[in-house]
């Protein structure tokens, strides 16, 4: 199995037709037909259901554009990181960040490491801190911001300055927005919105075993589209203070819970991972700035 095939596949795939993807790879509309086939046939299974004018995955084939995704990034990652091994002064770094308005204090550190290296480029990807592990532990990410507690013993961790405040967006036209504070039995009987993860992790931290009597309407991974289904009225959005526009004009206001419950934010990477030059470097920029910037956790 090539990972040009690969490519071939995962274009087609996107695409759900065969003539555009041809188009796209710059290839005959057969000769992609042919590494298709080849592909079916090593795998032994069918990957594409074909149809007059479009084609569209198998179960097969979904499952295959999952791991086909993820070793086309692992063979551009690996590509990169061999040519930039030569390269002290630039290169690329691949972060992962969960949401969370603390990734500012990152920003300000590529932002001084850019005026010492601009050949320097970094490539960012969001999600929950379980999507953003399982990435760094297939070797898709060099380093991970995390808004859990991390596993000491397989990570190398800095602990981000300050923390993330938990509270409530809702309209600010009602009732309840015109409280300081939100408590839990506020929120009785109230229709929230929150992710699955918080929902299971961090929430049962402030309200314990109680959590089981409030009502949990929908889950969003990211809290904008949470945010989107406030507006509507649909319910209350629990997520961290600073993430959703609540200034006058968005009709929405934050309110922190009662007692207070906030998350810190971790910076980690793989322990024994080895490293580009270039990623070395920042690494040791980020080490450079404890004092000031950050503080270093204790195992």
């Amino acid at each position: 199995m090539e990972i040009r095939t690969l490519r071939y596949f995962l274009e087609t795939a996107r695409e759900e037709n065969m003539t555009k993807a041809a188009q796209r790879l710059h290839v005959s509309q057969s000769t992609l037909s042919k590494q298709l086939k080849n592909l079916e046939e090593e795998l032994g299974k069918r990957l594409f259901i074909r149809h007059s004018f479009s084609i569209e995955l198998t179960e097969e084939g979904m499952l295959l554009r999952k791991r086909a995704e993820d070793l086309v990034a692992m063979s551009d990652k690996i590509t990169q990181e061999f040519l930039s091994m030569d390269d002290i002064i630039g290169g690329n770094v691949y972060l992962g960040c969960a949401e969370s308005y603390q990734i500012r204090h990152l920003a300000k550190v590529i932002r001084s490491f850019k005026q010492q290296y601009p050949d320097f480029h970094y490539h960012m990807t969001s999600g929950d801190t379980q999507q953003v592990l399982e990435r760094l532990d297939r070797g898709l990410l060099d380093l991970a911001l995390i808004v859990e507690r991390p596993d000491y013993a397989k990570y190398h961790v800095l602990k981000m300055p300050g923390y993330d405040r938990w509270g409530v967006v809702m309209s600010a036209h009602c009732d309840l927005a015109q409280k300081k504070e939100i408590a839990y039995e506020d929120l009785l009987g109230l229709p929230l919105f929150c992710s699955k993860q918080s929902w299971d992790a961090d929430i049962p931290r402030w309200c314990g075993d109680r959590r089981e009597q409030l009502i949990l309407e929908g889950s969003f991974r990211l809290s904008y589209n949470g945010s989107v289904f406030v507006k509507e009225g649909l319910g209350y959005l629990l997520t961290f203070e600073h993430l959703i526009d609540t200034s006058a004009d968005s009709g929405l206001v934050f309110r922190p819970l009662f007692p207070q419950l906030k998350n810190e934010m971790y910076l980690l990477w793989r322990r024994h991972q080895v490293f580009t030059p270039i990623t070395k470097r920042f690494i040791a920029h980020l080490q450079s700035l404890f004092s000031s910037s950050f503080t270093v956790e204790k195992e």
